[in-house]
């Protein structure tokens, strides 16, 4: 089963056998607003923990989305270009932006389980 880390920027990744699947977390999408367009990274780019590399427009502003690990991407949800409002129906399952390989699987220790995540959310408010 795909184990589930989150960032302090409000971005998930699922991880199974080596790949993460990345996107914006229910929280971040809800403070965005409505999702209007979505900026995916090209397939077989390397991107380093932390870059951005895909941008999550609203109609309240534009959001950059920042990759939690290191790695290759491998794969991009194609369905936003279409449908860029399955981030807000969908934000941590059918609303996902892409998925990487993980160069550096180490990186996932300095992301934060849920019930982290949820208690770290708890305290912006």
């Amino acid at each position: 089963m795909a184990k589930i880390y989150f960032s302090e920027e409000h971005e998930w990744i699922s991880v199974e056998g080596g790949v993460g699947t990345v996107g914006i977390t229910e929280y971040a999408q809800e403070q965005l607003g409505d999702v209007v367009f979505v900026e995916l990274p090209e397939i077989g780019g390397a991107v380093d923990k932390g870059d951005d590399v895909a941008v999550v427009e609203s109609v309240k502003a534009a959001s950059e989305v920042y990759s939690p690990v290191s790695g290759e991407i491998v794969e991009i949800n194609e369905d936003l270009a279409e449908a860029p409002g399955l981030v807000n129906q969908s934000a941590e399952a059918d609303g996902w932006f892409y998925k990487i390989s993980l160069s550096e699987p180490s990186e996932l220790d300095d992301l934060m389980n849920r019930q982290e995540y949820d208690a770290f959310v708890e305290g912006l408010d």
